[in-house]
């Protein structure tokens, strides 16, 4: 109906963009600073980052990031410089008009039309002796976008109307005032005025429009063109309630999964997926042989009950906590690792797991998530990281101001913050490069946060929502945020670890990036998440429960071969987005089928890469394909990106070469041994890719065995050394 009445609109004449605000098109209104002139400064984008909201201004005038200041930009424009911006008795000739209409010379260029509506809005307020909105006056409730949701052809545009809506019931349109931004301006591009374009390419795109810090969303839609049966989708196999989500989601689109993977391709993902190494020749033999229907389901929960499980996984969240050794010492950071393996052999319920790392008391030596806290000594240190872990909301940008892409302001940041006030510890503290000594952490008698514009201090509140303390004034303020964080009706909690493990099994996060999680970087689906976190959250939170379920799906279980209607898709899983295997988990594949164990400092022999407790150890070979920088500052994310000095180290790194040439690894023993050819490159290729060769892959093989003055046992290397430099060793398919 509103696209019908819009429809109506344009072919009339009838404008539903006001184009001017009401004050602007009444002249008896008052026009006061918050509700009229800040607005302007915004979409104009004097107050952006790159002009005078960026920290130092710009040529001595500067104001609060986005307007997040009002009381701060109000001296600045009024007073700051003694007042010379402003001429109230000749209000043309004011700075700030003459520089913003590029009157004066202005590096910013012309910002407003000298004959438009802002211009006549800010010389009637600095006519008016520069009002500020008066402290009763009504409050922005909330912004409405409409339409809220559009389906376009390629090419194919319309225009956004913005409603503001405040305390007392009344509306503005605010469409001239909101400031817009396209999730995928390739797919979906949106202008200065609203006016929404469809690109070339199918795809969807969320258009947000921020008003005073407050955004609303459009979502827009362009179908691959072609007409697609509706009983493709109907007659899609459906495993879970996955697929469900998934199939609907490329109806509306018009994109087409692609079919499902081969056994050999899905043995070998899910054994690196679940417990990060490849299977043995007989493992693969006996699934490839095994003709049950359910067998790849019965393979997932092998997996999950391996020991290797625990390792695979827990490495992961050391990458996310893992301190450096260096600076909190080693055996506090050998607890920690030591802890969080141990929750994983558990199963920890996730709530749980997170509850203990948020209210982590006692020695660094005994408790490990106590360590956490040895690293993080400030309330304004400890916040962001947790709530970007945990929450999956980034707030950082709010210690300094309002946040650019979300609702978070400032005093949010810090009466988050103060959940972490009290935080004591007792012992010698930090002394790098040694910090060897015991900590311990308490819950102190007192300790507060203040804000840093104003002094005051600041109590103990969540995000949102409400955290009551417990009456006792010796509780700890922590255990009122991990029940808040952890409640039934907080969304966050169970989305952004639901989102996390999706993206380590799917290779892209249905946000993307993963902890990552607000109004202007939505979903791919939301739908699907919704009912990922929902799942996750009435299965008490168990871990193994979310892979399996994802595991088991049949979206996991398709191939990453690409069909013509969804070989430009890379977001809403119609195949399989291949992946670069994580370093240690390649390391770990070379040494097992090359048959040459490890060798790590610090560790015992015969040790894994996943076993290894800190970056800390040396290894060319991990620092190669990217393990985090024990010198950078968590929580950090691994990129699975590739670059040429990766595939230079395969090819050429001594250590590799030297497990492929040991004379007790697998080559030595192979070319020793009495198998024929044809027999040791079918080895080879089921220890390397998990698969049988092809019949020409056999062939050209057994020929380099047949070469004149060839020796068998250079062969065999050479053979291998090849499988390990291919891209399908080193991606996970």
């Amino acid at each position: 109906m509103r696209v019908l009445i819009f429809s109506l609109a344009a072919l009339t004449g009838a404008s539903l963009l006001c184009g001017t605000s009401a004050s602007a098109a009444d002249p008896s209104a008052g026009v006061t600073f918050e509700r009229d002139v800040e607005p302007i400064l915004t979409r104009a984008g004097c107050n952006a980052g790159a002009c005078h909201g960026k920290a130092s201004g710009q040529n001595g005038f500067r104001l609060s990031l986005l307007g997040f200041d009002p009381e701060f930009d109000h001296i600045a424009i009024a007073r700051d410089a003694g007042g010379r911006r402003i001429l109230q008795s000749f209000p043309d000739q004011s700075l700030i008009l003459q520089k913003a209409t590029a009157a004066t010379p202005h590096g910013g260029g012309r910002r407003i039309d000298p004959s438009g509506p802002f211009y006549e809005t800010l010389r009637r307020w600095i006519v008016a002796g520069l009002p500020r909105t008066p402290a009763d006056a009504p409050k922005l409730a909330s912004v409405v976008v409409e339409p809220e949701e559009r389906t376009l052809g390629r090419g194919e545009a319309f225009e956004l109307r913005v409603t503001a809506r405040f305390s007392d019931g009344s509306t503005e349109d605010v469409t001239h005032l909101a400031a817009y931004g396209s999730s995928e301006s390739t797919i979906v591009a949106v202008d200065d005025d609203g006016r929404v374009k469809a690109g070339a390419f199918a795809g969807e795109a969320t258009i947000s429009a921020r008003y005073e810090g407050v955004f609303a969303n459009c979502d827009v839609s362009i179908p691959l063109p072609g007409e697609v049966p509706a009983a493709l989708y109907e007659a899609l196999p459906r495993s879970n309630f996955i697929d469900d989500h998934v199939w609907a989601k490329l109806k509306k689109l018009g994109l087409t999964p692609s079919g499902p993977s081969g056994d050999s391709t899905f043995l070998r993902r899910a054994y690196l997926d679940v417990i990060g190494r490849l299977p043995t020749p007989d493992e693969v033999r006996e699934f490839l042989g095994d003709s049950s229907a359910d067998k790849r389901a019965r393979l997932v929960d092998r997996l999950l009950d391996r020991p290797e499980y625990a390792d695979h996984w827990a490495a992961k969240w050391m990458d996310l906590l893992r301190p450096n050794p260096y600076r909190v010492g080693i055996k506090a950071v050998f607890n920690l690792d030591g802890w969080i393996r141990d929750a994983f052999r558990r199963n920890l319920p996730y709530d749980q797991f997170v509850r203990e790392i948020v209210t982590a008391r006692g020695s660094t030596f005994e408790e490990g998530p106590a360590t956490i806290f040895r690293d993080r000594r400030e309330p304004i240190e400890i916040a962001p990281m947790v709530s970007q872990l945990f929450l999956g909301v980034r707030l950082d940008c709010a210690k300094c101001h309002q946040h650019p892409f979300e609702s978070w302001g400032q005093g949010q940041f810090y009466e988050f913050a103060a959940f972490f006030a009290r935080v004591g510890r007792k012992g010698t503290g930090l002394s790098p490069p040694i910090s060897g000594s015991e900590e311990i952490v308490f819950n102190a008698k007192s300790g507060e946060v203040r804000h840093p514009l104003t002094d005051e201090v600041l109590p103990p509140k969540p995000l949102f929502g409400s955290a009551p303390l417990d009456a006792d004034p010796d509780a700890d303020p922590r255990e009122a945020l991990a029940r808040w964080m952890t409640a039934s009706d907080n969304p966050y909690f169970p989305k952004v670890m639901a989102n996390r493990v999706w993206a380590d099994l799917m290779g892209r996060g249905i946000v993307d990036p993963v902890d990552d999680l607000r109004a202007t970087n939505p979903p791919s689906n939301g739908p699907l998440l919704d009912a990922l976190a929902d799942d996750f959250r009435t299965h008490g939170y168990d871990v193994k429960h979310l892979i399996r379920t994802i595991m088991t799906s049949t979206v996991y279980g398709l191939s990453s071969e690409p069909n013509d209607r969804n070989i430009a898709d890379t977001r809403n899983f119609s195949r399989y987005y291949r992946q670069r295997l994580r370093a240690e988990t390649l390391l770990d594949a070379i040494s097992d089928v090359a048959d040459v164990p490890n060798v790590f400092d610090a560790a015992p022999p015969r040790s894994r890469s996943t076993a290894i407790w800190t970056t800390r150890v040396p290894s060319l070979f991990l620092d190669t394909f990217g393990r985090p920088d024990p010198n950078q500052d968590p929580p950090c994310e691994r990129t699975g990106d590739t670059a040429v000095v990766q595939a230079l180290h395969l090819m050429n790194a001594p250590d590799v070469q030297a497990k492929l040439a040991s004379d007790a690894g697998r080559v030595a023993a192979l070319a020793k041994g009495d198998k024929p050819p044809r027999e040791i490159v079918d080895e080879l290729y089921l220890l390397a890719y998990s698969r049988h060769p092809s019949d020409e892959e056999t062939s050209v093989c057994e020929a380099l065995f047949q070469e004149a003055g060839s020796d068998r046992r250079t062969v065999v290397e050479d053979v291998l050394w090849a499988l390990l430099n291919a891209p399908e060793f080193v991606f996970k398919d």
